[in-house]
């Protein structure tokens, strides 16, 4: 059972930026701005793109252009009118823990080194807001004050959504579509813990007032799509591995950027449970008649009670699908190692108090620490959900400014479960997880800066024109080899 798991996994986040002292801040500058403010321990401008390759598809086909290609012609087209190259722009800084800090175009994104472990993931997930917010705390001081702001969110509330994705390493001979068949229902539903909540909403032709579950679900459009800008589907189907022919990567845009770091662990651990159930023939198939319905109705109803129809005529609701999985997970993970049982533990605990006592999700869940938290600002200022100030709130609970950020200022008063000791997080901002090839990517990044010609996940090329291939290290047997076979050539061995 645990050999279905995925071997790695890994999030990547794009930040929110503004800059509140410029009327007409260019997201690109003030991006790059950032990147280059940065100290981190890093190599510069030297991401391999060559090993990119967006536009093949897990469905077994290559598409010849994307809908999203349109929009990025006209960024491009924009961008040939400023002073630099697409590397410049890009600002890409590989860093000594492994992982990959950069401008995705309007946004500074962080992307973890892959990890083998969930507390592993979720340290060096938070380890980026640390790492993004250094970068603009130095911005900030070349600029006399702080007038850049970051927030880890997915919305800017007009309509514009920008993403965090949560990446499985899954076997290719697991078929893809019995992982879609099966997992269909239990991300759609993953929402009820996994949301960070959303006040009002941004749909087209639709009317809602109040608080949402998540921030990503009114821009769900498809189930299966190769797309991420545009057309946005519960299951992304780039073919974008990272790594040997066996694998694939599971790429999935739906998620939203959670600030607290007890919900992203569970987003990720059950997600990875449930994608082990699906390799293992024992994950529950409770397919439903409109998914992409169902991720707006979810997020609508913070009880998990929405009733969705499934093709077999039956209806069920959100709670009971997550409860069947995570009733699969617990037959199959229970008592197989310390981390398995926080993640069946913690989900059944967080899907029964969401049952029967939901106020108690609100110091480790986003939406409702929101809930309780807005709801309470509405009372004492006789507000109601479609005034402004609500949105104002919404979006400074996700600012990394710990002078500003709500979600801040309730870890400082103690109001939040935490994780994590601070030297856990500083650990995981300055070093590669332990046994996965991010360890050597990371180390040879920190002792061999200057002599790295070119980076990407699989690999480096160094100055001497001399390949470290790291396609194939994708379990800590095969890191350790390698480190062995190679260990009177690299100092840090």
């Amino acid at each position: 059972m645990i050999e279905d798991l995925p071997p790695l996994m890994g999030i990547e986040t794009e930040y929110g930026i503004i800059r509140e002292n410029a009327e007409d801040s260019d997201p690109v500058e003030e991006s790059m701005a950032l990147l280059k403010a940065s100290d981190a321990l890093s190599v510069f401008g030297a991401w391999s793109y060559r090993f990119e390759n967006s536009h093949q598809d897990l469905r077994g086909f290559r598409v010849r252009s994307l809908a999203q290609d349109e929009e990025e012609d006209e960024f491009c087209e924009q961008d040939r009118e400023r002073p630099y190259s697409y590397h410049d722009m890009k600002c890409d800084r590989t860093l000594s823990n492994g992982a990959r800090f950069y401008n995705d175009h309007t946004h500074p994104e962080y992307s973890t080194p892959e990890c083998n472990d969930l507390f592993q993931l979720v340290a060096h997930d938070i380890a980026g807001e640390h790492i993004v917010a250094r970068a603009a705390e130095l911005r900030n001081k070349a600029l006399g004050g702080p007038h850049v702001q970051l927030f880890k969110n997915n919305t800017d509330y007009v309509g514009h959504s920008y993403g965090t994705h949560d990446n499985y390493m899954v076997a290719r001979d697991v078929p893809f579509e019995s992982i879609v068949s099966a997992l269909v229902s239990f991300l759609v539903t993953r929402q009820l813990y996994a949301g960070s909540g959303k006040v009002g909403y941004e749909g087209r032709n639709e009317s809602f007032s109040g608080l949402q579950l998540a921030q990503r679900s009114d821009f769900i459009e498809s189930i299966l799509s190769i797309e991420t800008m545009t057309q946005r589907p519960i299951i992304n189907t780039r073919d974008e591995s990272h790594a040997g022919k066996e694998f694939r990567r599971l790429h999935l845009i739906l998620g939203d950027a959670n600030m607290s770091a007890y919900a992203t662990a569970l987003k990720v651990g059950a997600t990875r449970l449930a994608l082990g159930l699906v390799a293992a023939g024992e994950a529950p198939v409770l397919e439903l008649e409109d998914p992409v319905a169902d991720v707006k109705k979810i997020s609508r109803d913070l009880t998990g009670r929405a009733s969705l129809r499934l093709k077999s005529g039956k209806t069920i609701t959100a709670l009971e699908v997550q409860e069947a999985f995570c009733e699969a997970a617990q037959r199959c993970y229970a008592g197989k190692s310390e981390e398995l049982n926080w993640v069946v533990s913690e989900w059944a605990r967080t899907l029964s108090e969401l049952k029967h006592a939901p106020e108690k999700l609100a110091d480790r869940i986003d939406w409702a620490i929101k809930a309780d938290l807005f709801q309470g600002f509405m009372e004492e200022e006789s507000l109601d959900w479609d005034d402004p100030w609500l949105k104002s709130l919404d979006l400074e609970y996700h600012n990394l400014d710990p002078e500003r950020g709500l979600y801040r200022g309730l870890e400082q008063e103690g109001r939040v479960l935490s994780l994590f000791k601070e030297s856990e997080i500083s650990e995981a901002v300055d070093n590669p997880p332990q046994g996965t090839r991010a360890w050597i990517r990371g180390n040879m990044v920190r002792y061999y800066t200057n002599d790295i010609q070119s980076i990407h996940w699989t690999g480096m090329k160094l100055k001497d024109d001399s390949v470290i291939d790291l396609t194939e290290l994708t379990d800590p047997d095969a890191v350790e080899q390698w480190m062995n076979s190679n260990k009177e050539q690299w100092i840090w061995k």
